[in-house]
């Protein structure tokens, strides 16, 4: 009972805040950033007491495929809260705020086979941390690159929509974009080093597919920022090379612990 209690004030909350942006985003309201920052902060409060209450078992901790999402997620809405406190992002909320609720009803309506990692085995510990903290950043990138694309399409277009209205400038969105690409970069490749430190036989068949599409996945990314940096390139170009990284990504962590856990039933 308690979980759920969690859960549902979790969603609420969640939902208090997407229709509070949304009120702002329609020009309803006006932006109250001590607001925004406290249903922020709640959300983080309810949604990681819930985390606690699920992956945390006796010397392990249950890193299964929606435990994991639900980890994701709150790493993801954590670094918006705080990123939101120096950068006008706060346009992301809505749609970080329902992706975060889609994983609260997920770990409650289905159920996954664990994955145990010993809470002493340090080095796992660290690779799996930075890589969620990889894939959270990208998370927000790849939402940034679809806001850029629809921005940079929209204005070509001499389209005045209120996307265009409301949104910052197209340089500020472009900057802010590749700041959380090269966050994102910089934790990846950690992630990769310790994981070929720390996990053993990386390209063993039931970690192939992860390693070669966190791979693929960087190379992208570094070859989007060097083009950024020596070809200009921006805009379309940006989003485009973003959105597929950040699909290899993707692909490469979801799609290889679906097929094994929920498929195969293998961790």
């Amino acid at each position: 009972m308690g979980t759920l209690i969690l859960a549902v004030t979790t969603l609420f909350l969640y939902s208090l805040g997407t229709a509070l942006q949304t009120l702002v985003f329609r020009g309803r309201i006006k932006q109250n950033h001590s607001l925004t920052s406290l249903i922020g902060i709640l959300a983080l409060v309810s949604h990681g007491t819930l985390i606690w209450t699920i992956i945390p078992e006796p010397s392990t901790l249950n890193f299964g495929f929606f435990p994991a999402s639900l980890l994701i997620s709150w790493f993801v809405v954590l670094f918006l809260v705080i990123l939101n406190n120096f950068k006008p992002i706060q346009f992301l909320f809505l749609a970080i705020y329902p992706l975060a609720a889609i994983t609260v009803v997920f770990v409650l309506a289905f159920h996954s086979p664990p994955h145990y990692v010993s809470q002493h085995n340090w080095g796992m510990l660290a690779h799996i941390a930075l890589s969620i903290t990889a894939y959270s950043l990208f998370t927000l990138a790849s939402v940034q690159a679809l806001l850029v694309h629809m921005q940079n399409r929209q204005l070509k277009r001499n389209y005045n929509s209120m996307v265009v209205r409301n949104l910052p400038p197209l340089q500020t969105m472009e900057s802010l974009l590749f700041e959380l690409l090269w966050a994102g970069v910089i934790v990846l490749t950690l992630a990769i080093i310790t994981g070929a430190v720390f996990v053993h036989d990386l390209f063993a068949q039931d970690l192939a597919h992860k390693s070669l599409f966190s791979i693929m996945s960087w190379l992208v990314f570094s070859g989007l920022l060097v083009g950024h940096y020596t070809l200009g390139w921006r805009g379309l170009t940006a989003s485009r090379w973003t959105l597929a990284g950040c699909a290899l990504l993707m692909l490469g962590y979801y799609g290889s612990k679906f097929v094994l856990e929920l498929i195969f039933h293998r961790v």
